[in-house]
């Protein structure tokens, strides 16, 4: 039986003392980007660097636990694991779901390319999806690392609604896995308080295994407002790694800092755990000349840090400033013409990925089309690799094949109550294998996706990309130039090079440091750094953002709710009740279009018109058409 908006408020209301999450430091307005929106009015560049700015909370974070010495305890704890035949798991929700499936790309990444160098085959790959049965040898270090992501890799596409609101499929992700007391898991959650992700720490604890929390907010807060947080922290059998940096450029958004604070540090001790590994290896030469037997893992912090610091010294130039902010402006234009843009990427296929498909929740954009889905509304941005066949590609961003939800009735009757039964039935459903297989992001669907006048086509390219990626992007600059369509070019490296720069009609240059680090850490976070920036002063121009707070909020969960019904009460003379029995009848107006990918108007937006001018929901949609 469908219930009515006041049904579900209600339902909403009784649970929402868990769910007021608006006493979380995240969760506040940074001072550097209060007035964003009227500074992005007037001078893109100035807005850029005013997130640039923003991300200064993440070195000063980073200092402090570079001087802390953590980095070395939790390196001989993951060795421990990994020589006693143990994994590493990374587990995450939204952000920190990309986030965790992002380490485990570069882990696997660089295990393959040292095996292709050594002209060796990958032992493990085929394991992948029955990890229980593995019998782990001394040096098959490939295949040690595992991402949870609430609702499974399918999630990186697009969230799935409502899984991140529930502790039982966080530990049902883990021990489908078989996560054990041999293993390490890292349970990361921006907020501190996402119930799935504290599943997840629930399951390993359970399991004996070595549990840390990393998290983005003080201790003393979480524990006052949020009873799921004070359990996990106050629990001694999981280890916190409280990474604080501040609120987010973007009201909430943790997407941002908080993000790269932990790509940051947890890219750190994964730097340090592969070079002494390749450091107890004959072939350590073949693995990276550069990196010398002197190169004590000790060292790593310290070498990340002053890297890191040289790459984001040079985000603020006026130089770099200005070619961003043409970036900035042509994507903004695309979007407003109604067109689309593509992005091509090799090496960084993974990074890339991340920030396109996160601009759906945050901005309200069009998520990913399935490329046979006629009724979704057109992806504003896609992204291809260079393989044709979209399993191919799938495993070339993952370094493995996908790992998707795939519950049986039975196994969801032991998690869910009754009512939910039949609803979580299909959302599983809708997350499966092979509708992830219907985002063809290999080069075969391109033909789906035709670039035309107005359109545009981002390359995203490495320095160290691979000769067969590099001819992929070129190739599709080369094409869109000659159909007229708009063409810019992202280039991470040491030194220019013109020839690539010039494919584009409009390119940018992001310095990176040279640099002996095997995962090549600070290259990865800069991607993510200077891919933030771009697409959130992009949203910015378009309205997406007032001042700082993102009003095109999507509330796909509990916590999206709060958040959404919170900024109605500051827009708006309504209290918090009101406030959230207007949001639901909005969602409700709106839910049809949103379940089928359809473009649908701002809820935020919508109920602050309703409150202030006395409108109903068509009266609101059509007043939004002509701006906010």
């Amino acid at each position: 039986m469908t219930k009515s908006p006041m049904q579900r408020s209600d339902e909403f209301l009784r649970m929402s003392g868990q769910f007021k999450l608006g006493a979380l430091v995240t969760e506040a307005s940074h001072p550097v980007t209060a007035n964003l929106s009227e500074v992005a009015k007037q001078d893109i560049a100035a807005a850029l660097k005013l997130l640039f700015e923003a991300d200064a909370d993440v070195l000063r974070k980073f200092r402090e636990f570079v001087a802390s010495g953590r980095a070395g305890e939790i390196q001989q704890t993951i060795l421990r694991a990994l020589k006693d035949g143990g994994r590493i798991f990374f587990t995450g929700c939204g952000s920190t779901g990309r986030l965790s499936i992002l380490l485990d790309s570069i882990w696997r990444d660089f295990w393959q390319e040292t095996g292709r160098r050594r002209g060796d085959e990958s032992q493990t790959k085929e394991n992948t999806e029955t990890p229980h049965v593995v019998s782990y040898g001394k040096t098959d270090y490939e295949d040690r690392t595992f991402s949870v992501m609430a609702g499974g890799d399918f999630a990186l596409i697009k969230s799935v609604e409502g899984f991140e609101d529930f502790t039982e499929f966080g530990k049902k992700q883990m021990t489908d896995l078989a996560v054990s007391a041999k293993d390490v898991v890292f349970a990361i959650t921006e907020g501190g308080e996402t119930s799935l992700v504290i599943g997840t720490a629930w399951a390993g604890a359970a399991a004996g295994a070595k549990v840390y929390f990393v998290y983005n907010n003080p201790d003393d807060i979480l524990c006052e407002h949020v009873q799921r947080s004070r359990e996990v922290i106050q629990d001694p059998r999981i280890e916190k790694i409280n990474l604080t940096t501040g609120p987010m450029a973007i009201t909430g958004s943790t997407r941002m800092q908080a993000a790269s604070i932990q790509l940051c540090v947890l890219l750190t001790i994964l730097e340090m755990v592969v070079r002494e590994l390749v450091g107890d290896t004959p072939t350590r030469a073949e693995v990276d000349p550069q990196v010398s037997p002197t190169s004590s893992a000790n060292a790593v912090p310290q070498q990340f840090l002053a890297q890191l610091e040289t790459a984001c010294a040079g985000l603020p130039s006026p130089e770099f400033l200005a070619s961003l902010a043409q970036l900035v402006a042509l994507e903004e234009a695309t979007y407003r013409e109604g067109s689309k843009s593509s992005y091509f990427a090799g090496r960084f296929g993974i990074d890339v990925l991340t920030d396109t498909t996160e601009r759906s929740p945050t901005f309200c954009t069009p998520p990913f089309r399935k490329f046979d889905d006629d009724q979704a509304t057109e992806s504003w941005a896609f992204l291809f690799v260079p393989e044709d066949w979209t399993d191919k590609a799938w495993v070339e961003i993952l370094k493995r094949k996908p790992r998707c939800v795939e519950w049986r009735e039975s196994e969801i009757r032991e998690l869910v109550p009754e009512e939910n039964v039949e609803r979580t039935l299909e959302t599983v459903k809708k997350i499966s294998p092979t509708e992830l297989m219907r985002y063809k992001i290999g080069s075969n669907g391109l033909r789906y996706r035709t670039l035309i006048v107005a359109d545009c086509a981002i390359v995203v390219m490495a320095a160290a990309e691979k000769e067969a990626a590099r001819k992929f992007q070129l190739k599709q600059l080369e094409t869109a130039r000659a159909n007229n369509v708009n063409t810019c070019l992202i280039y991470f490296g040491t030194e220019k090079p013109e020839e690539y720069l010039n494919a584009a009609e409009f390119s940018t240059f992001v310095h990176v440091p040279k640099t002996n680090l095997l995962l090549d850490g600070v290259t990865r976070v800069l991607v993510k750094l200077v891919m933030n920036a771009l697409s959130t002063c992009t949203m910015v121009r378009l309205g997406r953002v007032l001042g700082n707070y993102m009003i095109w909020v999507v509330p796909s969960n509990l916590k999206l709710i709060d958040r959404a019904t919170r900024y109605i009460t500051r827009l708006t003379d309504l209290n918090y009740e009101q406030a959230n029995r207007l949001l639901f009848e909005i969602i409700v107006y709106v839910e049809p279009r949103m379940k089928s990918d359809r473009a649908y108007p701002p809820v935020v937006g919508m109920a602050v018109l309703r409150a202030r001018e006395k409108l109903t929901n068509e009266q609101a949609e059509e007043r939004l058409k002509s701006g906010f």
